[in-house]
């Protein structure tokens, strides 16, 4: 199956969604019993933890932490939302810094000001963007960030993403409630689809696409550890409790060459292995044998991997030993877990 096509379905009774391309599986959505991120809450304080910088916090789903907390006192409340998975018996990660975020629009309720992608570079579309933002939002002090899906969208379309959004965002901070509360739920998988996988694509919401198309074949496969790189080479992701261990062997290529070619095609095929098995947190590369001269090549071509992928990536570098080690947000839970 050639294309792109994004798949709405449900495993068992939980929602599900899956983008397909040219026939290979290019990310997966799968809800969980688990608050889900973006969700808003009306927190209530209460311990502080001076070692760590941060505070827990009461929720309707169980304990938050938060950080940077300053002028917060115990049993205060305060309006958090969460912006990832807890670790296996930790708290949720929330802050005070809220963003309500649709197809087209981002609004920024605490940091004022329009901004536009800068992948949108054509100044006329950026003055039409303006435009349309200053109309709808007219003299609210609310800050707003164009997403680059806006690119040639409709005005219509856009100036209701905005007013919706908006609108969300100010109801919710003018609740004067000081009850613990869910505010509003983050998206769920069939509404992240549309929200982000936004390239024109073939939607299919028959009941079994998932079986019909490919995706529970390719579930399974991605469930183990092991990714083709191509002429034998192969990448081994393996999650610990400590961090995410990344073996990236060149099978039976001896040439001269073999080290650089897999991990450039690991560099290529990583970030995609990454977000199909929902991991984040610590990852160290060991890497092919190479001379350290193609090290910068390797960076780049890993750099631009990570550039087209919409979860926080960072960089960190080379270890003494030799490895190369990625902090990456735990934007997911890990597809170990989701499919238990």
């Amino acid at each position: 199956m050639k294309g792109r096509s994004i798949i709405l379905d449900h495993m068992g009774d939980r929602e599900a969604a899956a983008l397909m391309v040219d026939g290979q599986l290019e990310d997966v959505l799968i809800d969980t019993d688990a608050p889900r991120p973006g969700t808003v809450y009306r927190a209530i304080a209460d311990r502080p933890v001076k070692g760590q910088g941060g505070m827990f916090l009461k929720t309707p789903d169980g304990s938050a932490f938060l950080r940077q907390i300053k002028g917060l006192a115990p049993g205060q409340p305060i309006l958090v939302q969460v912006t990832g998975y807890a670790e296996p018996g930790k708290a949720l990660p929330v802050t005070q810094k809220l963003l309500f975020k649709s197809r087209y629009a981002i609004v920024t309720p605490g940091a004022p000001g329009i901004n536009i992608s800068r992948q949108i570079k054509d100044e006329a579309e950026r003055d039409r963007l303006l435009e349309i933002a200053h109309d709808v939002l007219s003299d609210q002090p609310t800050g707003l960030i164009l997403r680059s899906s806006c690119d040639g969208a409709p005005v219509g379309a856009i100036a209701e993403d905005i007013a919706q959004m908006a609108e969300l965002a100010a109801r919710i901070l003018a609740d004067e409630s000081q009850e613990m509360e869910v505010l509003a739920e983050g998206d769920g998988p069939h509404l992240l689809a549309w929200r982000d996988w936004v390239a024109p694509a073939e939607v299919v919401t028959d009941a079994g696409g998932f079986e019909t198309h490919g995706v529970l074949d390719a579930l399974e496969t991605v469930r183990g550890p092991e990714v083709s790189l191509g002429s034998g080479a192969r990448l081994y992701v393996e999650p610990t409790r400590a961090l995410v261990a990344v073996d990236v062997n060149t099978g039976a290529d001896a040439s001269l060459a073999a080290g650089i070619k897999a991990n450039m095609a690991c560099a290529k095929a990583l970030p995609r292995a990454l977000r199909l098995r929902g991991l984040g947190g610590q990852i160290v590369l060991d890497l092919a044998p190479m001379p350290k001269k193609d090290r910068r090549s390797f960076e780049t071509a890993l750099r631009q991997g990570f550039r087209r992928d919409d979860i926080e990536t960072a960089l960190v570098g080379w270890t003494p030993l030799g490895h190369f080690e990625l902090q990456r947000k735990r934007a997911r839970l890990p597809l170990s877990e989701v499919l238990a």
